[in-house]
Parts: C-alpha cells; structure tokens; sequence
C-alpha cells in the first residue's frame, strides 16, 4: 500500500522529511477496523512528533492522527462496524498513523462519518472535536446540554483548530464564548463561528476582558500555549476552572490559584487509547454525538485548506503552514 513515511526527523523544508513509500497492507484483528483512507488533516501533534531529533527508524513509521476512509475488513471482536461504513477517527498516537492507504483503528475510538460531509470535511473534525469536548465536559465539568448557560468562557488561540470546534460547542452548551485571535482574518473566522466577544491575545488580555465587563471569566480554555498562564490565573473566577493541552516547561506560578481554590485541567485525547482506560468507547459515543450535531447542522466542518493527493510533497506542505503557528481552521490532505 502506498504511504507516506519518514526514517529521519528532520526540519520540513528538508526533501527527506517526509517519503513516499510502499508497506504492507495490515490485517485487523480483534476489535481492529481495516480503514481505507481517504482523506487526512493535520494537527499540531504531527508537527511535534516529526521535530527534529536524532532518532532513526530502522523501518519508515507512517504519522498522522486524523482521517475519514471506508472500513475494508473488521476483526474478530468488532461489533460496532462492518464493511463499507463510513468512518471518522483521531487514532491512537501509540499505532502506526493514518498517512497511509489503509490504517487498523480500534472501533472503540471510532465513529459513523457525519452523512452530510465529505471525507476531506469530516476529517478535518476527529481529533480537535475530541479534545475541545473533552475539554469543555470531561475535564471542567461543563454540562453539555445547558446547565451552565450564560456563563462566560475565554478560549485563548480560539482561532485554531481545537479553538474552531470549541467555539461551536461551547455555544451549544449555552455559554458566553470570549475569542482570542490576533489577527483580522482569524477575528472574523471565530466571530463567524459564533464567537460574542474577540481579544487579542498578543496584547494585554486582562485589560481587554475587564473592558468588556468581565471581571472575571467562569470557565479558560488554553488551546495555544502556556505563555498566557498567568493571564488565566488573573482571570478566571474564584472556584473556577481552566484547562490546557499544551506541554510545558515554562514557570507557572500557582499562588492566585491557590487563593481562588481555582483548579486546573489537563487534556491529552490520546490518553484513553493510550492506556486503554475502562471509559475508551467514550470516544466512540463522543464522535456519534458531534456527527448527528453536524448532520442537524448545529455544528460545522472547520476545514479551512485542502491539499490533494496524499503524499510526501503535499504532507510536508501541510506540516510547513502548521509550523507558521498562522494557520486558522483545519489542513486537510486527500486521496491517494
């Protein structure tokens, strides 16, 4: 099967970066699909793990973390699934990538693709759905069907992919959804996904908050990098909560959390697959939710660019916009 691999982890402007490659065609087992792909998106996590490094892959490993195919086969153990379903998955960090013809995913991190999207739209959604949702209603404990309407929630890097989906969410839970984007064309991309009030994160946010009548905010999302922490810390309410995906090394210091009882929250999409928690087919029930939303018309595709076909070329294209740290909505790569 054809794929697009790396043996090396080199800077993307390097033509090695990313092959293109021959591999075999993987055979499902248990509760494995056989996917056969048909379109992919790109994430910052892909941009991370191809870093520099001086690492070497004895055989090519195949990245990617976003697709929408056809299942091809099932294993043994599937009974979510059966060939000729339409699917739409973020995948399991710790497997072999969807940059490749067919990919084995297991059903339990898989959904049905929204009807009314294309492969290259519905790809664009998996994986930065999963992390906003989880975000929102898992980690700060939001209630999805309205709970808690009318509260306010900052969205730091609401421009991106996690902060496109996170915007719609937020606001079909009923929440008041402060944006930040730093630039005109990703001020008007959040407005447009219903956004109520946008600041610009590279510049003072706690005065711009406060200016729009916020004292504090109730809920922080952290969707680019830990470089506003104590801008959070400021901000967020006595009791409240944020929550970040973003590694870090950077201080971060925790006396006004401590004085706020406020919390903090770490979002990670990969861990319920990683570890293989009791609560994996969650992701499944997570993406069979969003996909009636999108089909309702309640929630749409963040798609912004489409690159076509998937190779080696239009991969380390796709890799190089993420890497400007610019880009708005999502990179999708189609067809092989």
């Amino acid at each position: 099967m054809k794929a697009v691999a790396l043996t090396h982890y080199l800077p993307i402007d390097d033509p090695n970066s990313f092959l293109d490659v021959d591999l075999p065609k993987p055979v499902p087992e248990g509760h494995d699909l056989l996917v056969s792909v048909k379109a992919v998106s790109v994430n910052p996590v892909d941009t991370k793990v191809r870093a520099p490094k001086d690492t070497i892959e004895e055989t090519p490993r195949v990245l990617g973390w976003d697709a929408a195919g056809t299942v091809e086969a099932v294993g043994s153990g599937v009974t979510l699934f059966k060939p000729g379903d339409e699917v739409y998955y973020a995948g399991d960090i710790t497997r072999s990538g969807s940059n490749a013809q067919f990919q084995l995913i297991d059903e339990r991190i898989v959904g049905l693709k929204p009807r009314t999207l294309s492969f290259a739209e519905a790809a664009a959604l998996p994986l930065t759905t999963l992390t906003a949702y989880e975000s929102f209603f898992d980690r700060l404990g939001i209630d999805r069907d309205g709970g808690n309407g009318g509260e306010s929630i900052l969205i730091i890097g609401a421009g991106g992919g996690v902060g496109s989906i996170g915007i719609q969410l937020a606001k079909a839970a009923g929440l008041r959804v402060i944006a930040t984007a730093s630039r005109p064309e990703t001020s008007a991309w959040v407005r447009e996904l219903g956004a109520d009030e946008v600041v610009n994160h590279r510049e003072d946010m706690v005065g711009q908050v406060r200016a729009l009548g916020h004292q504090y905010v109730d809920h922080i999302a952290i969707f680019n990098d830990m470089r506003h922490w104590e801008t959070a810390a400021e901000l967020i309410r006595p009791q409240g909560a944020i929550v970040t995906i973003d590694d870090t090394n950077l201080p971060m210091p925790m006396d006004k959390m401590k004085l706020k009882a406020a919390s903090l929250h770490w979002e990670f999409m990969f861990a319920r697959a990683m570890f293989q928690t009791p609560d994996m087919i969650g992701q499944h029930k997570l993406l069979t939710y969003v996909a009636r939303e999108i089909d309702a018309g309640r929630i749409r595709t963040t798609v912004d660019t489409v690159l076509s076909p998937i190779n080696a070329k239009n991969m380390r294209k796709a890799h190089a916009l993420i890497e400007t740290g610019t880009a708005k909505g999502k990179i999708v790569v189609e067809g092989f």
